[in-house]
């Protein structure tokens, strides 16, 4: 009904730079909140960021000042550009969305994407 799919992950060294996006797809009513979260192997899944419809946002504490998440309403698309990234960055980054569907447009569920692969290294 809903689908979401990311882009944008890949290797990186220490310090560079990478732009995560997701594009949500289906029988769209409206979309509340969009956020990424990431999981690195043998780690329970983090919240990383967060963006409300009305583009207030949150960030995980290691990510303040280094990323950036944003979101395009007309595209149904959230983006999460990451800055001075380190080793301890490499997950899976997975995008999440809360929708309404037309099927029922009052009730909101939480979408998730596949995820895409981060690796930091040198």
């Amino acid at each position: 009904q809903v689908q979401l799919v990311e882009s944008g992950g890949g290797l990186v060294q220490p310090g560079g730079s990478l732009r995560l996006s997701c594009a949500a797809s289906g029988s769209i009513f409206r979309i509340n909140g969009m956020g990424w979260y990431r999981q690195a192997p043998g780690k329970e899944r983090e919240l990383v960021a967060t963006i409300s419809s009305g583009g207030s946002t949150t960030y995980e504490e290691s990510a303040k000042g280094r990323f950036s998440i944003s979101r395009d309403n007309a595209k149904n698309t959230v983006y999460l550009r990451m800055n001075s990234l380190r080793p301890e960055d490499t997950a899976v980054y997975y995008c999440n969305a809360i929708v309404a569907t037309y099927t029922d447009s009052k009730l909101m569920r939480a979408y998730w994407g596949q995820g895409t692969q981060v690796t930091v290294s040198s």
